[in-house]
């Protein structure tokens, strides 16, 4: 369709449905409708409600808004007013009839208002190459709604609304879709809450505590230290032995390596080796313990006794925890092993699973954070020295945890990850998606760079502030529509859309929709009673049991050999030792100590 017959139509089309109002004030971004009442108009006028589009014809071009209110005149009875938002023009875009977001030429009084016909709405929402459907236009749902990925993706994007509005569902969709139109692409997704295994069939890997490996050595000092220590602040004393002994054993497995790999090549000293305790480098916790245990050992060392004995009884605690058996189970087998994580990890190659969904139900709550904070990390760090060949989209549900505003609340690595992919991930292939239901608690300078937004509907005042200080384009007025969103329902802000747009997402078959969505019967079958409950008790079991065990000790548990009670140390006794004679070293399952120390 040209120019010209987009002009002609509409001109057109004011004749056959008569101008339902002409322009009486225009001011910046806004412009004023008076609705007129006569002959044949009464219908269209009547149908001018909120929420609705009108073009006004002004020369060649037709401006396109919305009407955000309307009242009537008390003066003259039956003489309304509508006040509409200006999004952009259709007019000629390289000999073809377009829609161009920002008003080049402003309406004057006395322009004619027309509603906009289904056809002309969709020239507005036309569908592009980089277009894909997530559902339809709410006030004329024989339209679809179209996002546009690379602007989606490019610019970052989301989704925000309270509990049951719909957003996994929301999530589900996009995702989709991103998956077909950009078959290039990676997407990893983090998953709070378990909900999302089952949304993309054949085409996503599942991780979980039973089949992730994620070994210590990957983690950072920072998440080291908040994983040793169950998210309380370390002690420094500890801290401080740590960032001193971790780069030790660093070199100590450089040396191992390199001793099988070339047994007369020269011995380099650990102390040597350039490792800091940030590195990313495999080292054995084994050895650890044994830098720990020898500088206890040490005369210069008496005074902190204490601080090493108490340091390695948390690390042999926290490696002999089968809930931790995902960073300790197999963690130095087949040597650096760095990148087979990673391929894993963000599907390089994809082999027809090009997403991963991480589910983080079955994780400790103190190591979850550390979690996170490896994979953002690992994330970010892997775009930017590859220089962005493998294109990711990193989504984050329950964002406002891991990126919250406070810093008393937030783990500082992974704010500091997310953030770093925010601001600097597009110009290295990473791309972020945030999915949340308290967008005020997240740091607004993390929220700031989702140019597109999905707002769903939310009450609390303090999260329609934020959006609405996000909203730049005239748009902002629309968010006084967001509490009476129903359910799946959103608006639709940025780059990412043609025009600011009130749509509801399609509904996705039974067997795709998340978890959380899907609705549940309240009355179990009596008869499959135990057996679920059997079932529960095992699964129950087994998520704090390490992956080795479980396999070899699958017993009836009903008939296992009673546990011996573990008889533990009063911490009196343990001063008394100190001060009375040698630490006996024998219980930790570490090295013996130095014969002088016996």
């Amino acid at each position: 369709m040209s120019a010209t017959q987009t002009q002609s139509q509409v001109s057109s089309s004011a004749t056959e449905r008569q101008i339902i109002g002409r322009v009486i004030s225009v001011a910046g971004a806004t412009a004023t409708i008076e609705l007129m009442y006569a002959g044949n108009s009464v219908l269209d006028a009547s149908r001018a409600t909120v929420g609705r589009f009108l073009g006004i014809v002004s020369g060649d071009v037709v401006i396109i808004g919305m009407v955000t209110d309307i009242s009537e005149q008390s003066q003259s009875r039956g003489i309304k007013i509508a006040h509409i938002d200006l999004f952009g023009e259709v007019k000629e875009i390289d000999g073809t009839a377009g829609f161009s977001r920002g008003i080049t030429e402003y309406p004057a009084i006395g322009d004619p208002a027309l509603l906009m016909t289904n056809d002309e709405l969709r020239i507005v929402y036309g569908d592009g190459h980089t277009n894909v459907q997530i559902g339809s236009l709410r006030q004329a749902p024989q339209i679809n709604a179209s996002i546009n990925i690379d602007e989606l993706l490019n610019k970052h994007f989301a989704i925000l609304g309270t509990t049951g509005v719909g957003k996994s569902s929301g999530v589900a969709i996009i995702l989709q879709q991103v998956l077909a139109a950009r078959p290039d692409l990676r997407i990893f997704l983090i998953d709070p809450h378990n909900e999302y295994g089952r949304c993309f069939g054949d085409s996503a890997q599942v991780l979980n505590p039973r089949n992730l490996r994620l070994p210590f050595w990957l983690f950072n000092f920072e998440e080291t230290i908040d994983a040793f220590f169950g998210r309380r602040p370390g002690v420094d004393e500890e801290v401080e032995i740590l960032a001193e002994v971790i780069p030790l054993a660093k070199g100590a497995y450089l040396q191992y390596r390199n001793a099988s790999d070339r047994p007369l090549a020269k011995r380099r000293d650990p102390k040597n080796a350039g490792f800091t305790a940030d590195t990313p480098a495999p080292y054995r916790i084994e050895d650890l313990i044994t830098l720990i245990d020898e500088r206890m050992g040490k005369l210069e060392n008496r005074s902190s006794r204490m601080h090493h004995y108490r340091l390695l009884q948390r690390i042999q605690t926290f490696r002999n925890n089968p809930r931790y058996a995902f960073m300790f189970e197999n963690a130095n087998v087949g040597g650096d092993t760095m990148a087979e994580i990673i391929s894993n990890l963000f599907r390089l190659p994809a082999n027809g699973k090009p997403l991963t969904v991480m589910q983080l139900g079955g994780f400790p709550a103190e190591v979850v954070d550390s979690v996170v904070s490896v994979l953002c990390r690992m994330a970010f760090d892997f775009g930017l020295w590859s220089d962005g060949v493998a294109p990711l989209l990193f989504i984050c549900e329950e964002a406002h945890r891991y990126a919250a505003a406070d810093a008393k609340v937030a783990f500082g690595p992974t704010r500091r990850a997310l953030s770093r992919i925010a601001k600097e991930g597009r110009k290295y292939g990473i791309y972020l998606g945030l999915v949340t239901q308290r967008p005020a608690e997240i740091d607004p300078n993390i929220i700031s760079q989702c140019n597109t937004l999905f707002v769903m509907r939310l009450s609390n005042d303090r999260d329609h502030a934020l959006i609405r200080s996000a909203v730049s384009d005239a748009a902002s007025s629309l968010l006084t529509f967001v509490p009476s969103l129903g359910t799946a329902e959103a608006f639709v802000f940025g780059p990412g859309v043609a025009l600011p747009m009130q749509m509801k997402f399609r509904d996705l078959p039974q067997s795709f929709r998340p978890n959380s969505d899907v609705g549940r019967s309240g009355n179990a079958d009596a008869d499959a009673g135990s057996d679920l409950i059997v079932s529960v008790i095992e699964r129950w079991r087994s998520a704090t049991m390490s992956q080795k065990h479980h396999e070899e000790d699958a017993y009836d548990l009903g008939f296992a050999p009673p546990v011996q009670p573990q008889i533990l140390e009063s911490p009196d006794s343990v001063r008394a030792r100190f001060v009375k004679g040698p630490l006996d070293r024998t219980g930790l399952g570490a090295p013996n100590l130095p014969r002088s120390w016996r």
